[in-house]
């Protein structure tokens, strides 16, 4: 359940209640896919106010295994992180031609990434897994159909992803551990729809969902995306897209996104962003940044990652202070043409 505090139109600010704590809405989580966020250690976390991540059961029952997990009593003691984390069930590894093998409306069959051998999948065993992790929010086993599958499968994926949400719901005895019936999750976008073809769709699911229910868009991080949906009244995000394109050199400013390589920064003395509280823009420069890109010491991308969270996560606190004053579309208009005004990636 969400409990709804504030309302701007259809933006809207809640809490979200789970047993490693509460947590305000609109969040962002980043992926720690297998326990870790690229670069960034859980202090780190801890440090640019992170308060969920994802990570994914099924990677996670391969490796470390679930006897690791069971000996540190979960993994939040394993990573070291107290603040909530949300398991995806690895019903996103279907997308994958490498690893998916078979699929019926009994199980699905994986090749594991890291051994090679065959592993079969289904509700009750993703139940189990995701319980003896101990995450915070579970996520059903469901089917997710590639981009441009035909009509017939597409059928057939959403199908096979209710009865297996039924079964989850069934196999699911952990109490406290919330599984994702208490809120709805918008899932298979962000893999090669148009932004139009994204916003349809979100569209379409928005409408039909109650208003007293978290409603979850995976895998969405662009600013853009983040401020539109917002909008339309999504509550919570998950996306590598911050730190996969800080790896990149590509940072977050709110007058768009630039690349740090670029010669333009060789004696930028300003940081990446003016105004910005994050340890990254009170201690370096864009030039200094800039300087050990050109030198290979690859310790900028690590830098520029913590940037881009922190840079969304103050986005979020903004967004949430001007919902609350109802004045969330006024500010979400001028934040987004003030970001495309610049050059993107200048």
């Amino acid at each position: 359940m969400l409990k709804l505090k504030f309302e701007d139109k259809k933006a809207r600010v809640g809490i979200f209640e789970t047993r490693s704590g509460k947590i305000e809405t609109p969040f962002f989580m980043p992926v720690a896919t297998s326990l870790n966020v690229r670069l960034i250690s859980p202090k780190d976390l801890d440090n640019l106010n992170v308060k969920a991540v994802i990570s994914n059961a099924l990677l996670l029952y391969l490796r470390p295994g679930l006897e690791m997990v069971d000996k540190f009593k979960g993994i939040h003691k394993l990573m070291n992180f107290d603040k909530i984390i949300f398991t995806d069930s690895g019903g996103f590894q279907m997308i994958s031609e490498d690893l998916l093998i078979e699929i019926n409306e009994k199980k699905a069959k994986f090749k594991d990434p890291y051994s090679g051998r065959v592993v079969e999948m289904n509700p009750e065993k993703n139940m189990e897994i995701q319980e003896r992790l101990g995450s915070d929010v579970a996520m059903c086993l469901d089917y997710m159909p590639r981009y441009k599958d035909s009509l017939e499968t597409i059928k057939k994926s959403v199908k096979l992803t209710y009865e297996w949400g039924k079964r989850c719901k069934e196999a699911h005895k952990d109490n406290k551990q919330k599984l994702f019936f208490d809120g709805y999750s918008i899932g298979g976008l962000a893999i090669g729809e148009s932004r139009n073809e994204l916003k349809l769709a979100v569209d379409s699911a928005v409408k039909y969902l109650p208003k007293d229910k978290i409603r979850y868009l995976m895998g969405v991080g662009s600013i853009p995306e983040i401020l539109e949906n917002i909008g339309k009244g999504v509550d919570c995000f998950d996306s590598c897209y911050a730190t996969r394109h800080a790896r990149h050199a590509v940072a977050f400013t709110s007058n768009g996104e630039i690349r740090l390589e670029k010669a333009k920064h060789r004696e930028d003395f300003n940081p990446i962003e003016k105004n910005c509280e994050c340890e990254i823009c009170k201690n370096y420069s864009r030039a200094y940044i800039h300087y050990l890109i050109k030198i290979h010491d690859y310790s900028w991308k690590r830098l520029v990652s913590m940037h881009n969270i922190k840079f969304i996560q103050n986005l979020l606190e903004k967004a949430k202070t001007e919902i609350k004053e109802n004045n969330f579309e006024k500010f979400k208009k001028n934040y987004l043409v003030r970001f495309s005004g610049l050059n993107s990636q200048s």
